[in-house]
């Protein structure tokens, strides 16, 4: 069988919010050699999330037009999709998560990976986790969705901030600094790790350093996703800079 010149151990097709300016670099900056990302936006306004339910509504947008971006991104003949998109695969509980990866690989016909699935996959990896605390840039009603989804994952969500970004661009927008303050705030004995939900807050660099200073696994869903999407196809490299779970799982 024939094999893409640069792709040559697997094509990913990328998929994202038109208005995220995060994944794509992040993920380029885990991509080992012989791994192609091929990036297909979905058509997102950038809605301006000034409450609980214009940010449900906004996100509900982003989810009725995923499957127009598969349908082009199939088109170059993926090995493999990767969502970077976060809010809509933990609503439901995991139900929901479910539903919507067998929505997208029935149109596909290629399995993917999905943020709430590949974080829940991660903090097992660590092992040992029960009790975790969880910071988005969300609001409130999604952190809601967010809880109940690693609950019905058998884990114990001690406390939750939702940054509560008044538009998509302007999650990415946020501060090393306020980031790491909130870090700090979620942090406590009580707390076996941290994630970050949320694919437009700029964090698998920070993410790495915090596991370092808090001395605990604090999980970057953009690392998590692009973990879960090698390690599903059999690609074991480990690189440094990313924070454990790329280094040692």
């Amino acid at each position: 069988m024939k094999q893409d010149t640069l792709g040559w151990r697997a094509k990913f097709g990328v998929l994202g919010p038109s208005t995220n300016t995060i994944v794509q670099p992040d993920f380029e900056g885990m991509r080992p050699r012989g791994v192609t990302n091929h990036y297909s936006r979905i058509f997102t306004p950038n809605a301006k999330a000034v409450s609980n339910e214009a940010s449900r509504a906004g996100t509900e947008v982003i989810a009725g037009n995923t499957l127009d971006a598969v349908r082009s991104i199939m088109t170059c003949e993926p090995h493999y999709l990767v969502m970077g998109m976060s809010a809509v695969t933990f609503f439901d509980g995991r139900k929901g998560a479910d539903r919507f990866v067998r929505m997208v690989e029935d149109e596909a016909g290629v399995r993917v990976s999905v943020g709430s699935h590949a974080c829940a996959a991660a903090l097992e990896a660590y092992g040992g986790i029960r009790r975790i605390a969880i910071l988005t840039p969300y609001w409130p009603a999604i952190n809601a969705e967010v809880r109940r989804y690693f609950g019905e994952m058998g884990f114990e969500v001690v406390r939750d901030v939702a940054l509560e970004c008044r538009s998509w661009i302007a999650i990415a927008e946020v501060t090393t600094e306020t980031l790491r303050d909130t870090l700090k705030r979620l942090d406590g004995d009580d707390v076996d790790a941290i994630v970050q939900v949320g694919t437009n807050l700029s964090m698998v660099r920070l993410a790495a350093a915090a596991e370092m200073w808090l001395g605990k696994p604090v999980i970057a869903i953009n690392t998590a996703t692009y973990w879960h999407a090698l390690r599903a196809n059999s690609i074991i490299d480990q690189m440094d800079g990313f924070g454990r779970l790329l280094a040692d799982f």
